[in-house]
């Protein structure tokens, strides 16, 4: 399979909406858009999508963070997904190598993310093992609504 990677487009709105239904954050078309302008005004902010013949098939959004502990700067991962229908084909691993290069290029040392404690996520978890990340803390979270 043929993957080309490159930055997220306007036109590709309609297939984050499949997309962030797979990943368990259903989101309307509407909300998308006034999501992703918000976020393209963000120069920290950075979004990815894998494409096959054409075909919107991954999502990936970064953001470039400092570091408190630390000099320098790294790479948060926090949106990351591919069609369920195009799962194991390297899809996943092109779309982090792409990630990684734009790191480099940006002079981040690290790249960081989050994965849910969910039984469903384990294929996840085992895919971020397999192309080199480590677990090293568990996340927390608090909702404020």
């Amino acid at each position: 399979m043929e993957v080309e990677v490159r930055n997220l487009a306007r036109q590709d709105y309609k297939a984050l909406v499949q997309l962030f239904e797979q990943l368990g954050y259903p989101s309307s078309l509407q909300e998308i858009e006034e999501r992703f302008n918000l976020l393209g005004e963000q120069e920290a902010y950075h979004s990815f999508v894998a494409v096959n013949e054409g075909k919107v098939i991954g999502f990936a959004g970064v953001c470039r963070m400092f570091q408190f502990e630390r000099d320098g700067s790294y790479v948060r991962i926090l949106a990351f997904v591919v069609d369920s229908k195009v799962r194991k084909l390297g899809v996943g691993t092109i779309l982090l190598q792409s990630i990684e290069e734009w790191a480099r290029n940006n002079n981040c040392n690290s790249i960081t993310l989050n994965s849910g404690n969910r039984d469903e996520r384990l294929a996840a978890h085992a895919f971020y093992k397999t192309n080199g990340y480590v677990v090293r803390s568990s996340g927390f979270s608090k909702s404020l609504e």
